[in-house]
């Protein structure tokens, strides 16, 4: 199960229109029963009739506000985001890489295959020796082993800053791996210490794997927690990553203005034909549609609340296709130990009331333009797979403030001056939004307005996404936040099978402080093996539902991103990848005048 961070109506987000409603299908029959998952690659040819050509530059829209910070192949949690997730995959290939339907794409993997036996306890990990470091050298078991070493050190309770490892838990990892042994150079085995869904511990545990450069990055072989240091403190530096195994690299970076890629000549796959790969800083919606406008953006987004402007990129020849992810948007609720809004929050009824308060139908319609498709549980209805629980189609708690008021004063509270009240507590929070997208801005006073029917009084504060997810994801700090929205959870690591764990189990990594035993045994029930795929199912739904009545998070409409691309970019929507939000875009090309300018 997974997440990476990401934000309303802009480019990162985990989100697919392409074929996600077959993508989860192909999830459960890539890796079935004791064998060998299924060498399934989504690759095809170009989806243009133009004959490729060398050269151009692409520019990236970043989301408005969004300072790429991070550049290592693992992250702690205030760095975990799409964002930096999409620029580090264009340099660091992952042990499994997932297409756009949820399949594994072994010709995009480090991993030519894995098997696995019948109890779930023995998978073993073959490499495909054409893989090599852009220094020459072959990627091995070696580096495996040491990017594994890496995650366990930095996984540790007492493990230095900036750690701890963001997928700490997901997938029982670390903890419930015994050992991790290198048969050869290309062949590496994991051994569980119980039992688990083999589904679910390749999608969730092994696909954390990002083989390392152990010839270059090692420093401190007999001193792991120096090592980690040593990269805890150079994962902000992104010209440390000089020894790469992707299809770019990286030849400079501003903050807060762009980062600009090269093509890695020694890149054993598909290599990239373009000049130069820029991720650009935007520092608001308005200023990426100018971009787009003058041609200083070529790929980029456009902000539903720009809906009404698009003709003006059609009329340059742009395409724009929506997007959706599969994963949600959500409002959290800082439930988080030690939090004075913990007691409240801690309560279903209120939850249920705040549920209630958000009129989604509307917020589609007025805000996205029937682009933001409601959600009511972990799994979203659009697009919909066969994870969506069919008794989930319809909200469990309509949209009701008369009913939500009713049931807030039924349990003792009362209205004093447009706020519910009762004893020394008040329903009165401070809520922390995205700042730099209009429609979110827009989503976020719809709520409010909601809210304010059932005396729940929530005043709003815009951030940037990355100071948010940084302040709301550390519960070390309990009381800087109260409520936040705008952000989303995305099954794209750090782990893909679309389970709880990492969120709303008990103690859960990339929770908000939400505990309850009934869920964390139905959690633990999607992590062990079965016999079928119907009682693996029948597992995941009874998680799902329960999950999706006790309100861990409160879930937003899933809104499309509306990704926007220049008549002479190719390749854009076929290698997009919407199921992971992260692009193949070493295939991307640039025809026309650009070739000869850059």
């Amino acid at each position: 199960m997974s997440k990476r961070k990401s934000h309303t109506a802009s480019w990162y987000k985990r989100k697919s229109t392409y074929t996600l409603g077959a993508a989860a299908i192909g999830l459960m029959m890539t890796v079935a029963g004791c064998g060998t998952a299924s060498n399934t690659n989504s690759s095809t040819g170009s989806s243009s009739n133009s004959q490729p050509t060398p050269g151009g530059t692409i520019t990236f829209a970043v989301a408005p506000q969004t300072n790429l910070d991070w550049f290592f192949p693992i992250s702690n949690a205030a760095a975990d985001s799409v964002a930096n997730y999409q620029l580090i995959y264009q340099m660091y290939k992952p042990l499994i890489w997932i297409d756009n339907n949820y399949n594994i794409n072994w010709n995009s993997s480090i991993a030519s295959k894995i098997t696995y036996n019948k109890k779930g306890t023995v998978y073993h990990v073959f490499l495909n020796p054409k893989w090599h470091w852009s220094n020459g050298q072959p990627i091995t078991s070696k580096d495996v082993l040491f990017s594994w070493n890496v995650i366990k050190a930095a996984s540790a309770n007492n493990a230095p800053n900036p750690w701890p490892y963001v997928g700490v838990g997901t997938g029982d990892i670390p903890n419930g791996v015994a050992s991790v042994v290198a048969n050869s150079p290309y062949e590496v085995t994991f051994t569980l210490d119980k039992p688990a869904n083999q589904h679910w511990f390749i999608y969730n545990g092994l696909i954390q794997i990002i083989p390392m450069p152990a010839s270059a990055w090692n420093k401190y072989p007999n001193n792991i927690t120096e090592e980690i240091k040593y990269l805890g403190a150079n994962a902000t530096n992104p010209m440390f990553d000089s020894v790469v195994d992707g299809p770019f690299m990286m030849k400079n970076a501003v903050p807060n203005q762009s980062w600009t890629l090269v093509p890695n000549p020694k890149y054993d796959g598909h290599k990239s034909i373009i000049h130069k790969l820029i991720f650009a800083y935007e520092a608001s919606n308005a200023a990426e549609f100018s971009a787009l406008e003058s041609g200083t953006v070529n790929v980029g987004y456009l902000d539903l609340s720009q809906y009404g402007s698009r003709q003006a990129l059609l009329s340059k020849g742009y395409t724009i296709t929506p997007e959706y992810s599969f994963g949600y948007y959500n409002t959290q609720l800082n439930m988080f130990p030690g939090a004075k809004t913990a007691p409240i929050f801690d309560q279903l009824y209120i939850r249920q009331a705040i549920d209630m308060g958000i009129d989604r139908n509307a917020i589609d319609q007025s805000v996205f333009h029937g682009y933001g498709a409601p959600a009511y549980g972990p799994i979203p209805t659009v697009p919909k797979t066969q994870f969506l629980d069919p008794t989930l189609t319809h909200n469990p708690y309509p949209y009701n403030p008369a009913a939500g008021k009713k049931l807030l004063e039924e349990h003792g509270w009362h209205e004093v001056n447009g706020v519910m009240t009762k004893g020394n507590q008040k329903l009165k929070f401070t809520m922390l939004y995205v700042s730099g997208t209009t429609s979110g801005q827009d989503e976020a006073e719809l709520m409010v307005q909601g809210w304010a029917q059932e005396g729940i009084q929530v005043t709003l504060k815009p951030m940037p996404f990355s100071t948010l997810i940084s302040v709301t994801s550390n519960p070390k700090d309990p009381n800087s936040w109260q409520m936040a929205t705008g952000s989303g959870w995305f099954y794209n690591g750090p782990g893909f099978y679309p389970t709880g764990g990492q969120l709303y189990a008990t103690n859960a990594p990339s929770g908000f402080g939400y505990s309850n035993p009934e869920e964390d045994a139905l959690i633990a029930a999607t992590h062990q093996p079965y016999s079928t795929d119907a009682q693996n199912m029948k597992a995941f739904f009874a998680y799902e539902e329960f999950t999706a009545k006790q309100l861990p998070i409160i879930w937003n409409n899933n809104v499309a991103t509306l990704v926007v691309s220049a008549s002479n970019v190719h390749n854009v929507q076929q290698y997009y990848n919407g199921a992971t939000d992260f692009p193949q875009m070493q295939y991307w090309w640039v025809s026309g005048q650009s070739n000869s300018s850059n």
